[in-house]
């Protein structure tokens, strides 16, 4: 596990590195412990005296446990936004909520990293094809959804399609009221 923990620690530092204000905000919480649950992984990490995540022996009682949803790993890949709104986390609200915001708000400037191994000009090219790759991975994704959604309810009948749904809805919302009346009737007719 201490190589997972390492394998992730050293890039992760390197982006905050990039962000002052992301060390900045861990700094005020030097020696807090966490815990990340990522499926069957678990991360023992700590927050050092510069801002920085370290790996931690674990025999701290963690101060924040973050867990991600089983599905964190195609968030990461296309949803990145929903990640942390799908993450649970407990213990202490400080650093959870400090955590929480550095998370969500922290990129990683690949160009700028590429930048200092090939040029400025080859390192633009290189992270304008790269977004024009993942937007493309991103759109056809969504459209393989979005037509699995449609043959699920329309043509497979495994799922049931929205009118269905609605028309079902509403005739338990009738059966409902019908009900009610008819308790109202029986209450008339007994007192």
């Amino acid at each position: 596990m201490r190589q997972l923990e390492t394998l992730i620690v050293k890039p992760l530092n390197h982006v905050l590195g990039s962000a002052p204000w992301a060390v900045e905000r861990l700094r005020r919480h030097a020696g807090a412990h966490l815990t990340l649950l990522a499926g069957p992984f678990e991360l023992a990490l700590c927050i050092d005296g510069e801002g920085l995540l370290q790996p931690s022996q674990g025999a701290e009682s963690p101060d924040v446990s973050i867990e991600l949803a089983a599905d964190f790993p195609a968030r990461l890949l296309f949803d990145r936004e929903s990640l942390m709104s799908s993450a649970r986390l407990s213990g202490s609200a400080d650093v959870a909520e400090t955590l929480a915001f550095v998370f969500r708000n922290l990129r990683w400037d690949a160009e700028a990293d590429l930048a200092g191994v090939v040029g400025d000009i080859p390192a633009r090219r290189v992270s304008l094809a790269g977004a024009r790759l993942v937007s493309g991975v991103r759109a056809g994704a969504s459209r393989l959804a979005a037509n699995f959604a449609e043959y699920a309810s329309d043509e497979s009948e495994l799922l049931a399609s929205r009118p269905n749904i609605e028309r079902f809805l509403g005739e338990v919302d009738r059966l409902r009221d019908e009900t009610a009346r008819i308790e109202k009737r029986i209450a008339r007719l007994g007192g």
